[in-house]
């Protein structure tokens, strides 16, 4: 849904009558609101099953800037109402097609066929595409050539921004090209990037690794604290995105939204707290462009790129952390600054909510998983608390980690087996 909703400028949110809100409908808002989708409209379904007032009563609290309206499906009552609610917010926003820029497309899927070659699709985010183009594929800046466009799985000319679009490339191949690419023009400025100083709409703890969502694609990583709502995003893989895009970051295990942010600077230095940072960012913040650079710029201390050493309460606690090995202590019973410096240098890693284990046992139990999935095709959430000799909750801890970091997939018989890339 994340992936889907990029690109998107207002939504159309369905709700059953005889469910009402539901937690994926509230994480399905928490996204919307991470990207900053704030126009839509709430149908609510099967109103002919039962009385439709009080689902329409929570999606006013969920949604409380949308239009409800009570529809069936199978009688058709309030559908025309549902088009008039529709054609309303859709007037109340500015077409993308009528911006100028440079053409980006977030790419979701590609493949071939046979006769046309290379085939990828996505939403339009900005510029055109147009039969003859010379683009470029990003991260791995491969150049490309429109030979054909679809918009809707009609051949067109050209595709304006804010559209669904097929694009027909020459000069790559389809293994060379997957989802989370972008299609860019060659002057669109794009770069891939690890890191990127963001402004959130929520405070996560410094330190904290989470999945940072953007465009089509999704990248681990750890958030730095700049400074009041302000942080620095280090990415594991790198993400190809420019000043103002949105991004959505979820908890890794238990997977779970934990807010979104906008992208201030998309390729800073690694750099801490201070305050030109702070006033850097909040000119960004405000839409205002960067002073220009000082005649003689500074030059950045050897010290600025590393954390700082350890202190004696975070090596010990290093050390108890690789002591108890599988079972380790609740957060609640450790020293949050010395766990937070481990976290800065990658001795600690957070496993859930109210875990943190250090790499070591953790690689370790990731070995015994693949061991254990190599010989018998796939493990259990029991067989996993067997072979660690731990309790339920450490293991339902491990395995919805390595889920959410795709070391694992979970099966509809939550049996857990091996991704394949």
């Amino acid at each position: 849904m994340v992936a889907g909703a990029t690109g998107i400028d207002f939504f159309l949110m369905t709700i059953a009558a005889d469910d009402g809100v539901m937690p994926q409908t509230r994480e399905h808002a928490a996204v919307l609101a991470a990207l900053g989708v704030s126009e839509g409209v709430v149908a609510v379904t099967k109103s002919d099953l039962t009385d439709p007032e009080l689902a329409l009563a929570e999606a006013g609290e969920l949604l409380p800037g949308a239009e409800a309206v009570a529809v069936s499906a199978r009688t058709g009552r309030g559908l025309d109402e549902l088009r008039a609610a529709l054609d309303r917010a859709a007037a109340r926003l500015r077409s993308r097609a009528v911006e100028d820029g440079h053409p980006c497309l977030h790419i979701d899927r590609a493949f071939t066929i046979k006769g046309a070659g290379t085939v990828v699709t996505g939403t339009l985010w900005s510029g055109t595409v147009a039969r003859g183009d010379e683009l470029v594929v990003l991260p791995q800046r491969r150049e490309v050539r429109v030979r054909g466009v679809q918009v809707h799985d009609k051949p067109a000319d050209r595709a304006p921004s804010g559209q669904r679009v097929a694009v027909n490339l020459v000069g790559v191949g389809r293994d060379e090209v997957a989802r989370g690419d972008v299609l860019a023009g060659p002057d669109a400025g794009l770069e891939p990037t690890f890191r990127l100083d963001v402004e959130l709409n929520f405070r996560p703890e410094h330190g904290e690794r989470v999945q940072v969502h953007h465009g089509t694609r999704e990248a681990p990583a750890r958030l730095a604290e700049l400074g009041g709502r302000f942080w620095q995003v280090r990415l594991e893989q790198p993400l190809v995105a420019a000043q103002g895009d949105r991004i959505v970051l979820r908890s890794i295990a238990p997977p779970d939204t934990l807010g979104g942010g906008t992208v201030l600077d998309p390729s800073p230095k690694r750099h801490g707290p201070s305050r030109d940072t702070i006033v850097r960012l909040e000119r960004r913040s405000r839409g205002e462009p960067d002073p220009r650079p000082e005649s003689k710029p500074q030059r950045p201390t050897p010290h600025a790129q590393r954390p700082a050493p350890l202190s004696p309460a975070a090596l010990q606690l290093e050390r108890r952390l690789k002591d108890v090995g599988f079972e380790p202590p609740i957060n609640a019973e450790l020293d949050e600054e010395a766990l937070a410096a481990l976290r800065e240098h990658g001795r600690a890693i957070r496993v859930g909510r109210t875990l943190h284990y250090h790499p070591e046992p953790l690689a370790e139990i990731e070995r015994r998983i693949r061991a254990r999935i190599e010989r018998n095709g796939s493990i259990t959430l029991a067989e996993l608390r067997d072979e660690l000799g731990t309790s339920r909750k450490f293991a339902q801890a491990l395995l919805e980690h390595f889920d959410a970091t795709r070391v694992t997939l979970r099966r509809p018989d939550d049996t857990r087996v091996l991704r394949r890339r």
